[in-house]
């Protein structure tokens, strides 16, 4: 069963909060965070991605990087832009986009569970991504940004989450600039934690890592790096928990994560469609057009969009993660033909988020960032859980959830 438990937040000041608050630290560059960040001190770049008070050209993974952002968070506490709640709590944390409403608790998880597989992952992560977090957490000694959680739907929770909305003010709410609206509520009534409390650990047998599988991999390897370090470990440190923000699977979407592959490889052009008309059917689209039906994707190479159906007689598994699409995709096109046969790792796969549409995948190739580029039908929140629950793993860069949280808005301090 799922261990949670409250705690006491670090939050920025109600009348600078919107200034404060920032997208999370893996979805856009260096460069789109120092011009996000420009003229705005408040700004939570300066403590996720601090490289943007260096010089562009500064390695973003030397030790001046953390020790920046170490320095930043702490200053900002000495300026009165963060301060500490006093008592232990739960919060809610309300999104509102596009006519859709997700609320979820924020709450710290166990590194236990992380490890003994009561949180669910779903995908392998990629090293240095996780080695750049876990440098982040061990010099700052915070968990900067909460995880993104989710939990199969709980009557109760339901309605003591709507109770709790209904019949009491929130201490945080504000629209950010892309239109996505956050509210917060702060849960300090002892008898109402407890309840919440017992639910999870005697009813919810697991929890699922939606977004933030880095995140979550640094942050309990970090928790078990300073047990094994501390001689009177008890396993009651704050270390042993970092911060989550869980939401019923009923009111989450998930977005399309496309590819862009940088070149072919040993192919020629004719070799490499050659070899894609083996797999699929191919047809010309006057537009950028989302695919539709299972196993077919929008591929944009040579200035054009193509439809990719898979053919009928190229036989796919049917076990979870080998009859999704994205799978398929991996194992038809991307391993059989480009010969990317691991795209944690492989240099010449990239990913872009649904959220930035279709032109964002043109303007790639445009730029000659990628020779081209492939879209992919979203995974369903029901086929994730599936695939989680059977201890399977999808492809890196599966999900895009959307809304996302911003960064900023409640911190946890592991260490002091």
């Amino acid at each position: 069963m799922a261990k949670i438990k409250p705690f006491r937040a670090w939050r920025p000041r109600e009348d600078i909060v919107q200034n404060v608050a920032s997208r999370p630290y893996d979805v856009l560059s260096s460069q789109e965070a120092r011009a996000e960040a420009s003229g705005n001190p408040y700004s939570f770049y300066h403590i996720i991605k601090s490289e943007i008070d260096f010089a562009p050209d500064v390695d973003v993974y030397s030790d001046v990087i953390y020790q920046k952002a170490k320095n930043n968070f702490l200053k900002a506490i000495q300026n009165g832009i963060f301060f500490q709640d006093k008592k232990e709590s739960y919060y809610l944390y309300q999104l509102h986009f596009k006519g859709r409403v997700q609320t979820g608790l924020v709450a710290l998880s166990s590194i236990n569970d992380y490890f003994d597989d009561v949180i669910k992952k779903h995908e392998y992560t990629r090293p240095e991504k996780e080695q750049d977090r876990i440098r982040h957490m061990q010099v700052t000694g915070i968990n900067a940004e909460p995880l993104f959680f989710a939990y199969r739907s709980h009557t109760r929770i339901n309605e003591m989450v709507a109770n709790y909305c209904d019949t009491h003010s929130p201490i945080t709410d504000f629209e950010a600039e892309d239109g996505i609206r956050h509210i917060l509520w702060q849960i300090d009534d002892e008898s109402l934690i407890n309840e919440i409390s017992d639910i999870f650990a005697e009813q919810i047998p697991q929890t699922y890592i939606a977004d933030g599988h880095h995140r979550s991999a640094s942050a309990a390897k970090v928790g078990k790096m300073l047990a094994e370090q501390n001689p009177q470990h008890s396993g009651d440190e704050p270390y042993n928990y970092f911060l989550t923000v869980l939401f019923p699977d009923d009111q989450l979407q998930i977005m399309d994560y496309n590819r862009l592959v940088r070149d072919l490889g040993k192919l020629s052009e004719e070799a490499f469609w050659e070899k894609l008309q083996q797999n699929f059917t191919i047809t010309p689209l006057p537009k950028a057009t989302y695919p539709q039906q299972p196993y077919q994707y929008s591929m944009y190479f040579k200035g054009k969009w193509y439809s990719l159906q898979l053919k009928k007689d190229v036989s796919i598994p049917e076990d979870a993660v080998g009859s999704l699409d994205i799978q398929v995709l991996s194992d038809k096109l991307l391993a059989d033909i480009l010969q990317i046969t691991d795209q944690r790792t492989d240099k010449r796969i990239d990913f872009v988020g649904g959220i930035r549409g279709l032109s964002a995948l043109e303007q790639a190739v445009e730029q000659g960032d990628a020779v081209l580029a492939i879209a992919i039908r979203p995974v369903s929140m029901e086929q994730l859980l599936h695939v989680a629950d059977s201890g399977e793993i999808m492809p890196p860069k599966s999900t895009w959830f959307e809304p996302k949280l911003r960064s900023g808005v409640v911190v946890y301090q592991f260490e002091a």
